[in-house]
């Protein structure tokens, strides 16, 4: 018969960011296979109707806000080893930042925001796609904020990942 201490793994079992002692650490991949790796991730700016349509159209007050949340998304996937403290510096290859409406049928009040990043390296860019998704979205939410202050972020997620040893995955 085991004991309870023997049934229930640690916290941190599992978690490669983790040492048995409990303590965070930066993984090393250096054993890791160099592989073209891909991860694709979004986020949603619920607002107005009427604001939405200012969004897509560049009719907002501060301007093109698509422009600007598209760059400071592709520099925050540039920047995420600055912005979450395990995360390695690598060589990215690409990033793609766009935006659509959510859908008129579904929600007439939100902006979906789909962001794409590429490497060819030892390590995932999950982490990447989710700051560059992140960012536009709080890019755009700056440029609106005057309008609607109610709007909000939601739904920010990995949509896809492709590379390395643990395969491909999609959220279906």
């Amino acid at each position: 018969m085991s004991t309870t201490e023997d049934a229930v793994p640690p916290r941190h079992a599992g978690l490669t960011h983790v040492r048995e002692d409990g303590s965070a650490h930066m993984v090393d991949v250096g054993d890791k296979d160099v592989t073209a790796r891909r991860a694709a991730a979004e986020s949603t700016l619920h607002t107005r109707p009427d604001v939405v349509a200012q969004i897509l159209t560049g009719g907002l007050p501060k301007g093109d806000a698509l422009a600007v949340a598209r760059v400071a998304g592709i520099m925050g996937a540039k920047r995420t080893p600055e912005l979450v403290p395990l995360c390695h510096p690598l060589p990215i290859s690409g990033v793609t930042v766009d935006f659509a409406p959510a859908g008129p049928e579904q929600e007439p009040d939100a902006v979906r925001i789909s962001a794409e990043v590429r490497t060819t390296g030892r390590t995932g860019v999950e982490m990447e796609a989710l700051t560059a998704a992140s960012v536009a979205a709080l890019t755009l939410y700056d440029m609106i904020k005057a309008l609607d202050r109610a709007a909000e972020i939601t739904a920010t997620r990995v949509v896809t990942k492709s590379g390395g040893a643990s395969g491909d995955w999609s959220r279906g």
